[in-house]
């Protein structure tokens, strides 16, 4: 049996953290100025309204201080943090932090989440994932991974460099994946260690994420047998376990950001005129109002679906794959149409529409091109086909 109600508990919640983004995190989006994320001092205070508030953390286990929810309920709320762009900051529900708590919450060992993930998911520090290196490095193919771990003495050293590493200037901890003696392997290295140096923070379009976009070089980065998360050999098992529900998250709250701006476009819509009418009562807006209002709903039941099977325990490649590929492009085409009834207004700095197209853009490159979903998706399609002839 399929069912699309969302419980008591979860819409009470849901109502609580719409009244948080509407009355702290849309008032705070002016402080936001930072040219590389979110300033940490803003970001702090946001976290210390939503711990106020009960809101922190709502998708980890109440042992860590969060709510506990599963990927079904965290959907919900995680739309409704992300209307505003400092909603998931606040919330501790951001990339790339989510995503690293979880994958520390299902792999790492006693001590490695005594000392990193419980000050992370407590928003006393921040971390990094890195994965993506320059060309001809691992990228959409991780299977290119260049950066090396050799073993030495009693630990390990790293050589290799990253990019586009998200949240790494002001990290406390990098999870790095590197190639090693028996396969590709991840480890955690400490922010301080010296093998390991932020190069250059990369001047890109979006600028929601801590600390922006950072170029890393790993230099005989010396780290202890300890460092290794999990099991040497199994960093893309690993990763797998951190890049489907991530990939869903991400959409999670982007579809929220989609909102906010069909709802601004709606009441802009009402209220401006245009050749003796309202622009609402105009065919060609109506219809992109309607095909915004279409691709959201469809957005809703994709994610809801891949939460769905996570939840009951399956990896869901396939349904990740399919709702990043579909609401990556969904969210883009929402904000546009958006920006496109506001006219001249939608690309000024005096109403949020400029800033959201900025950083929804690169959400179609992020956690896999949707080329590269497509590709996969194509692939699954084939094989499934073959089988039944």
């Amino acid at each position: 049996m399929i069912g699309f109600e969302i419980p008591a508990e979860v819409e009470e919640l849901r109502e609580r953290v719409a009244a948080f983004v509407d009355e702290v995190a849309i008032p705070a989006e002016h402080r936001d100025k930072g040219e590389h994320g979110l300033d940490d001092g803003l970001r702090a205070e946001l976290q210390a309204a939503a711990k106020e508030r009960g809101l922190f953390a709502p998708q980890l286990s109440t042992e860590l201080g969060g709510l506990g929810l599963d990927m079904r309920a965290a959907a919900v709320l995680f739309e409704e943090a992300g209307y505003s762009l400092l909603g998931p900051q606040a919330l501790n529900c951001a990339a790339p932090d989510e995503g690293n708590m979880h994958l520390l919450e299902v792999v790492a060992d006693p001590a490695q989440k005594r000392r990193y993930l419980e000050p992370l998911a407590r928003g006393e520090i921040r971390s990094c994932f890195a994965m993506t290196e320059p060309a001809p490095g691992a990228g959409s193919d991780p299977s290119m991974l260049l950066t090396r771990a050799e073993r030495s003495g009693g630990g390990w050293s790293i050589s290799g460099r990253k990019w586009f590493i998200t949240g790494a200037e002001g990290a406390g901890f990098a999870i790095c994946m590197a190639l090693a003696e028996d396969g590709p392997t991840m480890f955690l290295v400490d922010a301080d260690n010296p093998g390991m140096r932020i190069e250059r923070i990369v001047d890109a379009t979006d600028r929601t994420f801590p600390g922006g976009h950072a170029e890393v070089a790993f230099e005989d980065c010396q780290v202890g047998e300890a460092a290794v998360l999990g099991e040497v050999g199994e960093g893309f098992r690993y990763a797998q376990v951190r890049l489907a529900p991530a990939r869903l998250t991400h959409c999670m709250r982007w579809l929220g950001a989609a909102r906010r701006a069909q709802d601004f476009a709606i009441d802009r819509a009402a209220e401006r005129e245009a050749f003796g009418q309202k622009l609402a009562e105009n065919g060609m807006v109506q219809r992109s109002i309607a095909e915004s209002a279409i691709e959201i709903e469809t957005s809703r039941l994709l994610i809801w679906r891949c939460a769905w099977a996570l939840d009951n325990g399956e990896p869901a490649r396939h349904e990740s794959s399919v709702a990043k590929a579909h609401v990556a492009e969904a969210v883009c085409r929402v904000v546009d149409r958006a920006v496109q009834i506001c006219g001249s207004l939608g690309v000024s700095g005096d109403v949020p529409l400029a800033r959201l197209i900025g950083e929804v853009r690169p959400f179609r490159i992020y956690d896999g091109p949707t080329e590269t979903h497509l590709w996969s998706i194509a692939r699954r399609e084939v094989r499934r086909r073959s089988r039944r002839r």
